[in-house]
């Protein structure tokens, strides 16, 4: 069986989904630390002038080593009015946008306590919409222990996984061999990131996956994975 794991993000990119369309589980890695102005809490849209962030405000004073299961959404400011605000003015032109917003909008209604319930609900629905199918689950409800490979060989144990399908910054840091000698493969995202029709010129790469679903629709899994470059890339 091919696990990915990969920490929880607020509306990922394509290559995010990439990853889950070619595994069998989806991990959620929400039990390691949390790190300020991360993926975890932001991510970016197109506008005509380029690109810009949506962050969700966490609180982080007197919690440096919180785990990303308890970072707490901070509601002092009306950051999801300003949200969607910036998702309307900037894609409402665009041919998909009445098909999706509406969803969009309800998850952002709903007053969420930790970022994960927020990012994790994100992600199911932006997967549905993309027609990826995956069991997701997270971590913390493995009770796996340990520090980096340690502690992600024990996630595909607990799951009986024998290959791990990682993004491709991860091969800076794990060892295959530690790995092989547990009986894991790995495999490394070889992803070419596609260009597809945006609302504005030129094609600007890695945003959110609303970008994709507000300007393509129904077409957006196949342009997806369009970008898995010649198949996955084994570590040998």
């Amino acid at each position: 069986m091919r696990i990915a794991i990969m920490q929880p993000g607020y509306l990922p990119w394509l290559g995010f989904f990439e990853l889950m369309h070619n595994c069998d589980v989806f991990v959620l890695f929400d039990d390691v630390q949390y790190t300020k102005k991360d993926w975890r809490s932001r991510n970016r849209i197109r506008t005509k002038n380029g690109w810009i962030w949506l962050s969700v405000p966490v609180l982080t004073k007197g919690k440096q080593f919180q785990l990303i299961n308890e970072a707490r959404i901070d509601y002092s400011s009306d950051w999801r009015e300003k949200h969607l605000k910036a998702v309307e003015i900037n894609y409402y032109k665009s041919k998909y946008f009445k098909e999706y917003f509406t969803g969009l909008k309800k998850i952002l209604s709903f007053d969420w306590e930790y970022l994960v319930e927020l990012d994790l609900e994100l992600i199911r629905w932006l997967a549905l919409e993309l027609g990826i199918r995956r069991e997701i689950i997270k971590s913390s409800s493995l009770k796996t222990s340990g520090r980096r490979e340690d502690k992600i060989i024990a996630v595909c144990k607990a799951l009986k996984a024998n290959e791990l399908y990682d993004s491709q910054a991860a091969a800076s840091f794990l060892d295959a061999q530690v790995f092989r000698a547990q009986g894991i493969s790995l495999f490394f995202q070889n992803y070419a990131h596609p260009v597809y029709t945006q609302l504005h010129s030129p094609f600007v790469p890695f945003m959110s996956s609303l970008d994709l679903l507000f300007n393509q629709g129904a077409q957006s899994s196949e342009i997806i994975l369009s970008g898995t470059n010649l198949g996955l890339e084994k570590v040998l």
